[in-house]
C-alpha cells in the first residue's frame, strides 16, 4: 500500500491473470483507508529489502532509478505523515528470518506463501505468529522513529542520490 503507481506497474507487468489497474486500485484503496482509520499499523521488513530496492539489485534489478527515487520520496512522505500510527521497523534477516506475515489483531493472522496466503483463526497459531512479529520488532536494527533518517542515509549511498534530497510536498 506504500508503493507508487510506477513501482506497481513495473512489478505487476509480468504477472499473468492480474490486471495492473486492479493491483494499483487495491493499493490506493488500502492507503486511503489507512489514512482515515484510527488503527495503528506496525510493519517489520528485512534490512536487505530496502537496500536491494534502493540499489536496484535482486528482485528490483531493472527498476529505473527515477522510479526508485519517486518511491523513496513517497515512502518518506507517508512515514512522516502517519507516524506514530504507522511504525515501520527494519530487522536483520541474517539474525532473524521471517516469512511475510500479517497479524490482524488477536483473531486472525496470515502467512504469504507465494501466490496464496495461509490464514489462521485459531488462537494458539495467531498468538504464535503475533509473538514472532513482536520478536522482530524488539530485535529491530532500525526503529520506526529512526526509519526516515536511515532511509535518507541509505539513499545518500546510491548513485545520483541528489534527485531526492527532500521529500516532495504532501498531496
Amino acid at each position: 500500500m506504500f508503493k507508487t503507481r510506477a513501482v506497481l506497474e513495473w512489478e505487476y507487468a509480468p504477472h499473468l491473470g492480474r490486471s495492473i489497474d486492479q493491483a494499483i486500485g487495491a493499493s490506493e484503496d488500502r492507503l486511503a483507508w489507512m489514512r482515515r482509520a484510527q488503527s495503528d499499523y506496525e510493519i517489520a521488513l528485512p534490512l536487505y529489502e530496502l537496500h536491494a530496492f534502493m540499489h536496484g539489485e535482486g528482485y528490483y534489478t531493472g527498476l529505473p532509478y527515477a522510479v526508485r527515487a519517486e518511491q523513496v520520496a513517497f515512502l518518506l512522505e507517508v512515514c512522516e505523515q502517519l507516524y506514530p500510527r504507522l511504525r515501520i521497523y527494519l530487522f536483520d534477516a541474517r539474525r532473524l528470518y521471517s516469512a511475510p506475515l500479517t497479524v490482524f489483531g488477536p483473531l486472525l493472522a496470515a502467512l504469504y506463501i507465494g501466490q496464496n496466503y495461509m490464514v489462521f483463526r485459531d488462537t494458539e497459531r495467531v498468538q504464535a505468529l503475533s509473538r514472532h512479529f513482536d520478536h522482530l520488532v524488539r530485535e529491530a536494527h532500525v526503529t520506526a522513529r529512526a526509519l526516515p533518517g536511515h532511509v535518507r542515509a541509505l539513499w545518500a549511498g546510491t548513485p545520483d542520490h541528489d534527485a531526492i534530497a527532500r521529500p516532495r510536498a504532501p498531496r
